[in-house]
């Protein structure tokens, strides 16, 4: 996850409604996902397909093995609000694709921030605070203690924003991932080694 923030930012006030997907804004909303991977130099990595996407914000499987729709409670296993760009239709302004995590020390759920987005002509106008805000207030509003996600460490114009907002980088956190053919090796081998 990270932000595309540039340095042409207009000065007109937030004028868009902030809102939960829905199944019709799918298709942008991986649109906007597919601009996000751009700016961070991974257009490539990004091979979500709608139906996919559908599946992880509203149910079903779409076709995909390891797709979990829901999670055990029935809950989705993803969620999105979108804001809508006055004047334009149905033409999304912004997006914010986050989920549920898990702190075994405060013993609560939070949320965690895959995707935020806003449209290059849209920064400066509060989309990006609006769309934190609201994600803010699930967590208040369901007793969750954080608010958490990742930027790349390069995008000084999301990470000064971040600062802006109170946002504390976890600068002794390290992300780690496994995936492909380490993920694999990993899954398939032999419990009797020495750990």
């Amino acid at each position: 996850m990270a932000t595309e923030l540039g340095k042409e930012q207009s000065r007109e006030p937030f004028a868009g409604r902030i809102r939960p997907a829905t199944v019709g804004d799918v298709p942008e909303i991986l649109a906007l996902i597919g601009k996000l991977a751009e700016y961070e130099r991974a257009a490539d990595s990004v091979v979500t397909t709608v139906e996919q996407l559908t599946a992880l914000l509203f149910g079903g499987t779409g076709g995909a093995p390891g797709v979990a729709a829901h999670t055990p409670s029935g809950a989705p296993a993803a969620y999105a609000h979108v804001i809508d760009h006055p004047g334009e239709g149905t033409t999304l302004g912004a997006i914010a694709l986050w989920f549920l995590n898990t702190s075994t020390w405060t013993g609560t759920h939070g949320v965690y921030l895959e995707d935020l987005y806003v449209r290059p002509h849209l920064r400066g106008r509060g989309y990006g605070t609006a769309l934190l805000q609201t994600l803010a207030k699930v967590c208040l509003d369901r007793g969750y203690r954080r608010l958490e996600w990742s930027v790349l460490d390069w995008n000084e114009p999301a990470l000064s924003f971040y600062r802006s907002i109170g946002a504390v980088a976890m600068d002794e956190w390290t992300v780690h991932r496994l995936s492909g053919e380490a993920l694999v090796a990993l899954a398939t081998t032999s419990q009797d080694s020495s750990d």
